[in-house]
């Protein structure tokens, strides 16, 4: 839910509407200062992002390196964000399957952390349910910090943005 709405406040940002399908997604491009950007969002099951991811890069001629890949995190505390330029895919089924069906681990990701629910509950409803205004409030600044991250990622580079915001 907070990757989606990272992508949807990017692409307003940026004026790239996500209006365009393919491989079960919806993507939106432009050139902005002679690169190519492409903004998309996956709409299957996050446990099955890996096909999306894959197919969508392999279109595009996405080199993983060039592929940013944002997500919730319930290992981070709510409100903040980790930039990484490759690493292991945790515990997070979605992960694990893009770096499956990619075929490695070599790609950009901003973690954007929902931290754990208070008491035992389920983790998609935890994800996905309400929060608190002031819980929100902190999702709104850790969604423009992941923003910025990305925006520092596309015009410098992911170490920027790494001592930044990490």
């Amino acid at each position: 839910m907070f990757g989606f709405r990272v992508i949807d406040t990017l692409s307003e940002e940026l004026d790239i509407e996500l209006k365009k399908a393919k491989f079960n997604g919806l993507y939106g491009e432009k050139k902005i200062n002679g690169e190519k950007i492409i903004l998309a969002k996956p709409q299957t099951f996050m446990n099955l992002s890996g096909d999306f991811v894959s197919n969508f890069a392999n279109y595009f001629n996405i080199l993983p390196g060039d592929l940013i890949v944002v997500y919730d995190d319930i290992d981070i505390s709510l409100g903040k964000i980790r930039v990484k330029p490759s690493g292991s895919p945790g515990t997070h089924n979605g992960m694990k399957d893009i770096t499956k069906k990619i075929g490695t681990k070599e790609f950009i990701r901003v973690r954007v952390g929902t931290g754990k629910p208070q008491e035992e509950s389920d983790l998609v409803d935890y994800v996905l349910g309400k929060f608190s205004k002031e819980e929100e409030k902190e999702i709104k600044k850790a969604i423009n910090d992941a923003v910025s991250a990305i925006r520092l990622i596309i015009n410098t580079d992911v170490a920027h943005a790494m001592n930044e915001y990490n």
